[in-house]
């Protein structure tokens, strides 16, 4: 199979078509090169969204992006744990990043499409086949250019969906190195295709998650007093810790603790000698995510405390909030407004959902935008969903809006 090459059993890229949103406002080079390819960046999607694979596992999606950028000149080069790449357009400085995702769920598919997954337990369901092939697709574009006024780089992410996510993989190799601004676009089902939601300051939230192991002697459920009652503590921690937690850091940093697994026992006439409880913890300010942990830790203490139940806390530290520099969100949204007007354009709200493209942020300034895959009408399916779908025009307007930005932030310095 050559580079992002359809199956057999879907439309081969020449004849997949799409309206392309956008046409005729860019460069002459990037009319050319759209005019050409945009149906091939859709039939890629399609490709990719067939063979999913899961994070950290993402081997043929990146060898597949790797052999395309080599057909095109360019040197990519492979992370060292064998998936997700980066690779430079142009020289010198300034240097600019777009940022794309390649992994899937695990999820299985029931979208009925003719290009659906064929992996069992795995699916593209939020998007990441598009970011990949808009990223691949703006690519190639940027290298049909006569020249860039600076230099793009390319990062072609493994393990977004799990924690620690591969953007800390890719930072550790020192991508963001030099890297003045760094740019993502992120499928959006609730806005209609054709539209860019930007926003100013945080666009998602922190999430770390928690893990706590319950002990205890065990006993009668006559005897309560002759032991620790591990279910009593259980309860105590799961619906006390929560409302603490809300008198402990400021209510407009819309933190969230939620309880999603408690586990203990089996008979109705024994105390159990172990249990166990698992939760998220979002929010949606930096400051406040950097004192969470000790807070929670301070909490959970003084709960269990007087229980005389022993307690084994693990608080996994997920991501910081994805903070967007209002430089960088003003590029993104007239990259959009070029291509699109004015309607193209739109304001989106802050999600308390996490993203590891906020790790990249710890190192240069950027931004997100939520790219519109509605198409106007019927369902709004979410993302994570074993039905999800996206209208394919916003493929091609995805390439645009990645190519127009880098160029009015190499242009900006």
């Amino acid at each position: 199979m050559t580079a992002l090459q359809a199956r057999s059993d879907v439309p081969a890229v020449s004849d997949v078509s799409v309206d392309d949103l956008g046409a005729g406002t860019g460069p002459a080079w990037l009319e050319s090169w759209m005019r050409a390819n945009a149906g091939k960046v859709v039939g890629w999607r399609r490709a990719i969204h067939a063979q999913p694979e899961l994070a950290r596992h993402e081997h043929l999606t990146t060898a597949r992006i790797s052999e395309s950028l080599m057909r095109a000149g360019l040197e990519p080069r492979t992370l060292p744990s064998g998936t997700g790449l980066v690779c430079d357009i142009g020289h010198g400085e300034p240097m600019v990043a777009l940022r794309a995702d390649i992994d899937a769920l695990p999820l299985d598919e029931q979208t009925g499409l003719e290009f659906s997954s064929t992996v069992p337990g795995a699916m593209h369901a939020c998007g990441h086949d598009a970011h990949t092939a808009m990223l691949l697709g703006a690519a190639l574009a940027l290298a049909s250019a006569p020249s860039l006024p600076g230099r793009v780089r390319l990062l072609f992410q493994p393990a977004e969906e799990v924690q620690p996510g591969g953007a800390l993989d890719m930072v550790e190799d020192g991508v963001m190195k030099d890297v003045q601004r760094v740019f993502a676009l992120h499928c959006d089902p609730r806005l209609e295709v054709g539209r860019l939601g930007t926003r100013v300051g945080p666009i998602t939230s922190a999430c770390d998650l928690l893990e706590i192991r319950l002990t205890s002697p065990g006993g009668h459920t006559s005897r309560p007093h002759l032991t620790a009652d591990l279910v009593e503590a259980l309860g105590l921690l799961v619906t006390q810790v929560p409302l603490l937690l809300t008198r402990h850091v400021d209510p407009r940093s819309g933190t969230v603790m939620t309880w999603g697994a408690v586990h203990a026992g089996e008979a109705a006439n024994a105390i159990p000698q172990s249990g166990l409880v698992r939760g998220t913890l979002r929010t949606a300010d930096h400051a406040t995510w950097l004192g969470l942990e000790e807070t929670v830790r301070s909490l959970v203490a003084s709960v269990l405390a007087p229980t005389g139940v022993g307690y084994v806390l693990d608080h996994i530290r997920g991501v910081p909030p994805v903070v967007n520099d209002a430089e960088s969100s003003a590029l993104l949204r007239d990259a959009a407004v070029l291509i699109g007007g004015e309607d193209a354009a739109a304001d989106t709200e802050q999600s308390s959902g996490g993203e590891d493209f906020a790790w990249y942020l710890e190192h240069a300034p950027g931004a997100m935008a939520r790219l519109g895959v509605w198409p106007g009408e019927g369902p709004k399916r979410d993302l994570h969903q074993s039905t999800f779908d996206l209208d394919e025009r916003a493929i091609p307007f995805g390439v645009r809006t990645l190519v127009q930005t880098a160029l009015g932030a190499l242009d900006a310095g």
